[in-house]
């Protein structure tokens, strides 16, 4: 390369976006990763109201518990598809709803249910198939009297339970992919806690590792965060596979300490309360560092009602 040709390419790199000069870093730096304290919201359910986006509130901004002016959320955790009674029908995947979160500077995470088995998802029927070829070897007992309409997923691997639940599993994640998410919540990752009474299998301690940690590292392999749902008592062996928490009612049942290993590590913990004040337990979030949020007292999960702490 001649001098000129040199001073020309130095000018030309001098003067280029900084966008552009970071983009080999960034892509090197693998999946995003939320900060600390970040405020969230959780909306499974869709709202008419907002059809353009699906069902989904991108635009909600709420006074805190803390007080002062509407904030908003820098995490939407929203379902892989729209809401069926907005969009009508259950396969269109939420990246309308992404792409609008995008927009306004925020970041979508994927809910999957990984654990037990949906009636109402669309590839319902091939976890069905599978269970009546296999001797009635997956899908357990209902998950519980709210939600009825779900079964617990066997994740042993006797039969090859395990093996195909991961396939699905990664079929699904694909399409979070596909959606333009940034992360994947794996929802139900508990069984092992529940016991065969609850769920209709024995299933062990160190099965349930096993099998969170491959559900980590697919949302990985995928370019995408992985959050650890609930399964408190195997948080400290997890923190090291998951980028974040997300968890259910810890204070309402004085659980959250376990979650301590997340927060210590720099990772954090996306906390949702249904029947508490959050007067009650907004305090114990701030001083645990935890992002937590009250929603509906019938544990749905609209965009409204929404408080965050602060």
């Amino acid at each position: 390369m001649t001098l000129l040709a040199r001073l020309a390419a130095v000018a030309a790199l001098s003067c280029a976006p900084l966008a552009a000069l970071a983009a080999p870093a960034t892509a090197e730096a693998g999946p995003w990763k939320p900060p600390l304290q970040s405020r969230w919201q959780y909306q499974l359910q869709g709202n008419a109201k907002y059809a353009a986006t699906g069902g989904v509130n991108v635009d909600i901004c709420v006074v805190p518990q803390s007080g002062g002016a509407c904030v908003k959320p820098a995490v939407f955790d929203i379902d892989l598809y729209a809401d069926g009674d907005v969009v009508g029908n259950n396969t269109t995947l939420n990246t309308a709803a992404v792409k609008a979160i995008h927009a306004r500077g925020a970041k979508a995470v994927c809910y999957v249910d990984a654990g037990s088995i949906e009636e109402y998802r669309p590839d319902y029927q091939q976890f069905v198939a599978w269970h009546k070829s296999h001797g009635n070897s997956l899908l357990g007992k209902p998950f519980s009297a709210e939600f009825p309409n779900e079964r617990w997923a066997n994740i042993n691997n006797d039969q090859g339970q395990r093996d195909f639940l991961l396939k699905m599993m990664e079929a699904r994640v694909d399409k979070c992919a596909q959606a333009g998410f940034d992360g994947v919540e794996f929802d139900v990752v508990n069984a092992h806690e529940e016991g065969k009474s609850v769920t209709g299998w024995t299933v062990s301690p160190a099965t349930q590792l096993l099998y969170n940690r491959a559900l980590a590292d697919m949302a990985h392999r995928k370019g995408l965060s992985a959050a650890l749902k609930n399964d408190l008592s195997q948080a400290a062996e997890l923190v090291t596979s998951f980028d974040y928490a997300v968890n259910e009612e810890c204070f309402q049942y004085d659980e959250c300490g376990d979650l301590s290993v997340f927060v210590k590590a720099g990772k954090p913990v996306f906390q949702v309360e249904y029947e508490t004040a959050p007067a009650s337990f907004c305090p114990k979030a701030a001083k645990l560092g935890i992002n937590a949020i009250k929603k509906a007292v019938d544990y749905s999960l609209k965009d409204t009602p929404y408080k965050p702490c602060k």
